[in-house]
């Protein structure tokens, strides 16, 4: 059993005061109190556990140092490394500090001056991976083993503390029946001793073969708070991205510069075309790579399509970016008199977010010949130089599909732009170099922010005024429009040449895994859509503001794409509480996120940046024009005013230049 938690342990507004007397103990009338500076220690064995809590400090733009024990030339963790004197205060150089286990160093003197600097300055520390013992406030393990599958419960301490934002279980992946994937141990926490204070407060519990223990608690001893897990993880594994986020909040006492959404954005390409389909019986695409006279009828969506779209988003609470080329829909007048999908789109066109996809998706990068395949870029004959398409052509495809949105009452963003196949950037091996004509035309055309395949370049990149923003693909392929087209492709492309597919995964097993063939009436939701959930919802819990992307081809018919989003969706909100949404943003808000996150990331890495909490307030100082992250707890004022936005049961937002905020409590 534990006694109740102490006001000093909790992060919750109404505790911080307790927080920050003990690292801003009361001055005298005219003396500064210490001063402790917003950033992480962190000590690593080169262990997969500590990379797991540095990348999540990486990922969410925590300032931290990292000290490695296994160089021979590191600083020696003493009381100069780890504090000074500033204008005549005590200054900790570190607000927490994250430790392989309870006492990595060879030599104990470390870890005793380290000890004695948490006391002082009232820091926190994480023993990343521990074996239970009276060491770390617990009893022995009454298992230890592998906890693949395992579904472990945050406890009500947990959630009223930095585990706030959680609403479910933690599941630990269970990736591969056959490879262990997670070890760790169960183990119950000693009693609480009234006579010395020390007590353990579980925050994490599971139960495997019928044992009950802790995997996680806070471990409160001779004036030192420690948060001890008690299972090895990696930065890629469910378990750890749903408590990460919780780790840095509990190790920073919610004070802390960095700032971290769970983004979640689909865009829906070629609205108004129609897309070529797969053919389940030669294995191709007509018009794409079939080499003989393949036929397959093409896909477009419908009129009762847009009103399912409409009702779809409606329910889940989700917007989806409609890409849209306006001469599909033009062609489609041309060849039959009318539009009865274009009808319904603009009857509701106030029920959707619209994104430019040019007019009539042609290519935009060199004038390809098609005459190879793949196909090549065409050269003058004379110099040997790529031809590339013209300004003139470029702006137009832009501007001439705003002006048809326009005259049919489509409001959109003309900053933001899709095109073709993401065409006009860089593609290997046969364009190695963006258009040139991209930049200067789509800038010419009001663009600032162009779509980019992230599979190929997850980087944000500039292109004259020009930003990409990089889109994850979905696994739903553009060709297909049914669960048994979707099964029959991905059984292509991801199976041996002996079991009737390509054999791409064959040679090229860096980047693609062979699977057994999957049940063509089962495959899709099996494993299909489970696999793709997982990988989608890593990158939603990655603080990645990059959108993900499918086709209009996915919204008829089967309407496959909706499959794939539900169990998206409903996985994410099975865990997460209410007040932690996916974040939903336009893609022009997507980019401007990501240069927010690479400029914070240049500025880590040159330094000019200070941020400290003393007497009560932290002070931030930053050089002019950069945006600098902020998280703090619920209740935090910023000159009287609530400070930032509320998500996750924090307060963050970013500010440029000097910032002074006052904590609740202060």
């Amino acid at each position: 059993m534990s006694l109740p938690r102490r006001p000093a342990l909790s992060v919750l507004a109404g505790a911080l005061a307790a927080a920050a007397l003990t690292l801003c103990p009361q001055p005298a009338a005219s003396a500064a109190g210490p001063r402790v500076d917003l950033r992480v220690l962190v000590v690593t064995d080169g262990s997969g556990s500590v990379s797991a809590v540095a990348d999540r400090l990486t990922t969410e733009g925590v300032p931290h140092t990292t000290v490695d024990l296994r160089d021979s030339g590191r600083p020696v963790i003493d009381e100069a490394f780890l504090s000074d004197t500033v204008d005549g205060a005590p200054r900790a150089k570190y607000q927490a500090v994250v430790l392989p286990n309870a006492a990595p160093f060879s030599d104990a003197a470390e870890m005793t001056v380290l000890a004695d600097y948490e006391k002082r300055f009232g820091i926190r520390q994480l023993d990343s991976y521990v074996y239970p013992s009276a060491t770390v406030g617990m009893n022995a393990p009454g298992y230890a083993g592998t906890l693949d599958g395992t579904t472990a419960e945050v406890t009500g301490a947990g959630r009223g503390d930095a585990f706030r934002y959680l609403r479910g279980p933690v599941r630990f992946d269970d990736n591969a029946t056959d490879v262990g994937e997670s070890y760790g141990f169960l183990a119950t926490p000693l009693p609480d001793d009234p006579a010395t204070g020390a007590s353990f407060q579980t925050f994490l519990t599971g139960t495997v073969q019928g044992r009950t223990g802790a995997l996680g608690g806070v471990y409160t001893h001779d004036g030192r708070s420690e948060l001890v897990l008690t299972f090895s993880a990696n930065s890629d594994q469910w378990q750890f991205r749903t408590i990460g986020h919780g780790i840095v909040t509990w190790l920073t006492k919610g004070v802390h510069l960095g700032y971290s959404r769970n983004y979640f954005g689909v865009h829906v390409d070629d609205v108004f075309l129609p897309d070529a389909r797969w053919s389940t019986e030669d294995d191709c695409t007509p018009h794409e790579d079939c080499e003989g006279p393949t036929f397959t009828e093409e896909i477009r969506m419908k009129p009762e399509d847009v009103a399912f779209a409409d009702q779809w988003q409606t329910r889940r609470g989700f917007a989806l970016d409609l890409a849209f080329n306006g001469d599909g829909s033009d062609d489609e007048i041309r060849e039959k008199g009318g539009d009865p999908l274009a009808d319904a789109f603009v009857a509701a066109r106030g029920r959707f977010r619209w994104l430019n996809h040019t007019f009539g998706h042609t290519y935009l990068g060199c004038r390809q010949d098609l005459r190879f395949r793949p196909w090549t870029c065409l050269k003058d004959p004379e110099t040997g130089e790529t031809l590339y398409v013209g300004a003139d052509d470029i702006e137009q495809e832009v501007t001439r599909n705003i002006d048809w949105a326009t005259a049919r009452g489509i409001a959109l963003d003309t900053r933001e732009l899709v095109t073709g196949e993401h065409s006009g950037l860089r593609i290997l091996p046969q364009q190695p170099d963006d258009n040139p004509n991209l930049g200067p035309a789509l800038a010419a055309a009001g663009v600032e922010w162009t779509a980019g395949d992230a599979s190929r370049e997850s980087g944000q990149r500039e292109l004259g005024g020009v930003r990409t923003v990089p889109r994850h693909p979905l696994s739903v392929f553009f060709n297909v429009a049914t669960e048994a087209e979707e099964v029959d492709e991905y059984n292509y492309l991801y199976t041996r040449r002996a079991d009737g597919g390509s054999g791409l995964c064959e040679d090229h097993p860096d980047t693609a895994t062979c699977i057994a063939p999957l049940d063509p009436a089962t495959g899709f939701t099996s494993h299909i859509v489970p696999t793709d959930a997982r990988i989608t919802l890593s990158h939603v819990l990655d603080n990645d503001p990059r959108p993900h992307y499918a086709h209009q081809s996915n919204l008829t018919e089967g309407r496959i794409l909706y499959t794939l989003l539900d169990r998206v969706l409903a996985d994410y909100r099975a865990v997460f509480a209410d007040d932690t949404p996916v974040t939903n943003v336009p893609m022009a808000a997507a980019g401007a996120e990501l240069r927010r996150q690479d400029a914070w990331r240049a500025a880590l890495r040159g330094g000019g940046v200070t941020a400290y909490l003393q007497d009560g307030k932290v002070t931030i100082k930053a050089p002019g024009g950069l945006d600098v992250p902020v998280t703090m707890p619920e209740g935090t004022r910023e000159g009287g005013e609530p400070f930032g936005r509320a998500y996750a049961g924090e307060r963050s937002d970013h500010r440029a230049g000097d910032v002074t905020l006052t904590p609740p409590g202060a």
